[in-house]
C-alpha cells in the first residue's frame, strides 16, 4: 500500500550507522544520539510479513513514547524527543541480551506451552489446575534472549542468565525492579482504562555513563497484550476466549491459514481489506490504551515528512 512506509533509507546529519530491526529502524548520529524509525512492518512469529500496515509505526510510537512518559518518574528511560509521529530521539546505550517478558495471566505463550503438559516457564513453575486467561497469584517474570542462529526469541531463566554471563547478577536485580514497577504502572493505567494488562516485554540497555534505562517499546500492542476488563470473570466463568487488545489476531488468523513461522511454512496473502482491517483494529487499540482519539498523521510523502521533522529537530 502507498500510504505505508517499508523501509527507509535517511542520511541524517552526523550519521554513524543504521541497524534495522523487525519493526523499528536505528540510526545512530553523532553525540551518543540514537534516531528511532517506527516502521509499518508487521511482525508475528518472529517473522515480518510481506506489506505494511497504515499508521501501525505512527500508533506504535506514540504510544511508546506517551508511556514512557507516563513511567519516567519510577524507571529512567532513553527517550529525549519526539520529532515526528513515528520517530523517537534519545541515549545511544548498550542493550542488555535478554527481553524481560512479564506475565499477569496465563495467555498466549504461557498458555500454549501448559496445553502441552509443561508446568514450568523459564524455570518459574506455574501453579496446577490453571485454565487459559487465569490470573497468576502474582506476576511472573520468564525473559527471552535472541537464539545464536535465526531472529526467533528463546525463553531462558534467571538462572541460566547468569550462569551464561549474560546479564551481571547486580545488573538483573535491578532490570527485575524495574520490570515489576513498569508492569504495576501499566496495570494501573490499563485499570483506569477499563483494561487488564495481561503480559507483556521490557527492554533495558546501559548508557556511556553506565545508568540502565528502559529502551525500546513499552506498552505498545506489539509487546502486550491486553484484555477487556468488563466481562473478564464472566468469560472465564463459561470457558470463552477473552475479547482482548493486542496484535494476538493477527496470530490467530495466521494459524488458521496454516502459519507459525516454521520452516517449510509460506505465509498467506493479505488481501487489501484484511490490511484495512488490522490498520483498523490498530486505531483501536491506540485509542483504547491511551484514551484518546487518533489523529492521522500525513501519509502522502512519509519518508519526506520524517526527513523534514527530523532535520528541523536537529538544526534547532
Amino acid at each position: 500500500m502507498k500510504n505505508t512506509i517499508i523501509a527507509t533509507n535517511f542520511n541524517f546529519p552526523g550519521q554513524k550507522n543504521v541497524y534495522k530491526g523487525k519493526v523499528r529502524e536505528v540510526y545512530t548520529l553523532a553525540n551518543d544520539q540514537l534516531l528511532m524509525v517506527a516502521t509499518d512492518r508487521l511482525s508475528a512469529f518472529d517473522v515480518v510479513m510481506p506489506k505494511g500496515i497504515p499508521f501501525k509505526g505512527q500508533i506504535l510510537n506514540q504510544i511508546a513514547t506517551k508511556m514512557m512518559r507516563a513511567t519516567e518518574d519510577l524507571v529512567p528511560n532513553w527517550l529525549t524527543a519526539i520529532p515526528d509521529p513515528n520517530v523517537a530521539i534519545g541515549h545511544a546505550c548498550e542493550p542488555f541480551k535478554v527481553e524481560m517478558v512479564i506475565r499477569g495471566y496465563m495467555s498466549g505463550h504461557a498458555a500454549r506451552e501448559y496445553k502441552a503438559g509443561k508446568r514450568m516457564l523459564c524455570g518459574v513453575a506455574m501453579p496446577e489446575g490453571m485454565k487459559e486467561n487465569d490470573k497468576f497469584p502474582s506476576p511472573i517474570i520468564t525473559p527471552a534472549t535472541k537464539a545464536e542462529m535465526g531472529n526467533h526469541d528463546e525463553d531462558i531463566s534467571r538462572e541460566e542468565i547468569l550462569k551464561r554471563g549474560i546479564v551481571a547478577e547486580k545488573d538483573y536485580l535491578v532490570l527485575e525492579d524495574y520490570t515489576r514497577k513498569l508492569f504495576q504502572r501499566g496495570s494501573e493505567i490499563a485499570a483506569a482504562r477499563g483494561l487488564i494488562l495481561v503480559d507483556t516485554k521490557y527492554e533495558f540497555g546501559k548508557t556511556k555513563d553506565g545508568k540502565i534505562v528502559l529502551i525500546d517499546e513499552i506498552h505498545t500492542p506489539d509487546s502486550s497484550r491486553y484484555f477487556y476488563a468488563d466481562g473478564y470473570e464472566t468469560r472465564q466463568q463459561k470457558g470463552e476466549p477473552q475479547k482482548q487488545l493486542s496484535k494476538e489476531f493477527v496470530r490467530q488468523w495466521l494459524i488458521q491459514n496454516n502459519f507459525q513461522g516454521l520452516e517449510g511454512q509460506t505465509v498467506p496473502e493479505m488481501s487489501e481489506t484484511y490490511i484495512q482491517t488490522v490498520s483498523e483494529r490498530y486505531i483501536e487499540l491506540y485509542e483504547n490504551i491511551t484514551g484518546e482519539t487518533f489523529v492521522k498523521a500525513d501519509v502522502s510523502d512519509i519518508e519526506a515528512r520524517i526527513e523534514q521533522n527530523v532535520l528541523n529537530y536537529l538544526n534547532s
